[in-house]
């Protein structure tokens, strides 16, 4: 594993600055920006090299909104939320949303490629059956 070819590190920092940035905006009044912080994981997902870095990455580029969740700028936590073990779930529950996202983006990534492919494949079919046509 190559980390420097395998991981698009403009991709990631730039998906979690999307993600960071419309949370901050969304906290500041604009609520329904919240609806399209999961973009910029989704980007970082859409590039990964493959499934697994997918959902490695997603969980990467969500720790600037872990950051913002324990500075408080979702709110304050109260009841079991203020223990350590709440504080914990929280990080966990974050990384695994942002794993999820990212898993999502790498997926549909290869949906699309293997889309491509069967396409490309169909096109192929059509020619072939016109050339055989004119050379009888």
């Amino acid at each position: 594993m190559d980390l420097a070819s395998d991981v698009d590190f403009k991709a990631l920092v730039i998906g979690a600055a999307i993600s960071a940035g419309l949370t901050i905006i969304a906290s500041r009044g604009l609520e329904w920006l919240m609806l399209f912080s999961s973009v910029g994981l989704l980007y970082v997902g859409y590039t990964a090299k493959d499934i697994k870095y997918g959902a490695i990455l997603g969980a990467i580029a969500a720790t600037p909104i872990v950051y913002l969740a324990l500075t408080g700028t979702f709110g304050e936590f109260s009841g079991f939320f203020l223990t350590d073990f709440g504080a914990i779930s929280v990080v966990i529950i974050i990384l695994l949303i942002g794993a999820f996202i990212g898993f999502v983006g790498a997926w549909a990534k290869r949906s699309r490629e293997k889309a491509k492919v069967e396409y490309e494949k169909k096109q192929k079919i059509g020619k072939n059956k016109n050339k055989k046509k004119n050379n009888n």
